[in-house]
């Protein structure tokens, strides 16, 4: 039992790494869509660049490894034979990601909006663009919002105290 949890944890730790790392080429059959909503079952709602909607389902390596939530951008590989689900996962883009399509000139513009008022807001709350910022692992991390406002409490000693009374 033990091999098998240490096989499983592997393939998930692989899974996850390929599809952080990974350099997105898209083929012919490939195409870029923005996910609306979860339905559940590992189908999602996406939205195509042509503005319809439709089922888009996830492969089994890519669960319980990689979550998607609303607003997130995939690639995806029409399924023919399907009328609800028309699309299956390949990779889920990440900023790096998505940044090197459009410097290829691969992204579409119909979905440039967004991707600028998640760059504008990164960058409002602290976080710089990729462009100037030296550490490319900190684009991602957002401010701890716990810690903002935590007041500061010093303590005195009180054996000092009792001593200039006297």
């Amino acid at each position: 039992k033990q091999w098998y949890q240490r096989r499983v944890r592997a393939k998930r730790k692989i899974v996850t790494q390929e599809a952080v790392h990974c350099d997105v080429k898209l083929s012919n059959t490939h195409f870029i869509v923005k996910v609306v909503e979860g339905k559940g079952n590992n189908l999602h709602e996406v939205e195509l660049v042509d503005g319809s909607r439709t089922l888009c389902s996830m492969p089994p390596k890519f669960r319980k490894s990689v979550w998607i939530k609303r607003g997130d951008f995939l690639v995806v590989d029409p399924i023919t034979e399907g009328r609800k689900v028309t699309c299956e996962m390949a990779y889920m883009l990440y900023p790096d990601q998505i940044k090197q399509l459009k410097v290829d000139g691969d992204w579409p513009e119909v979905f440039s909006e967004f991707t600028q008022y998640r760059d504008k807001a990164s960058h409002e709350s602290g976080g710089e663009s990729g462009d100037e910022s030296g550490d490319e692992s900190d684009d991602s991390l957002e401010e701890n919002v716990n810690q903002l406002n935590r007041p500061v409490v010093y303590l005195s000693d009180s054996s000092s105290d009792e001593g200039d009374s006297d």
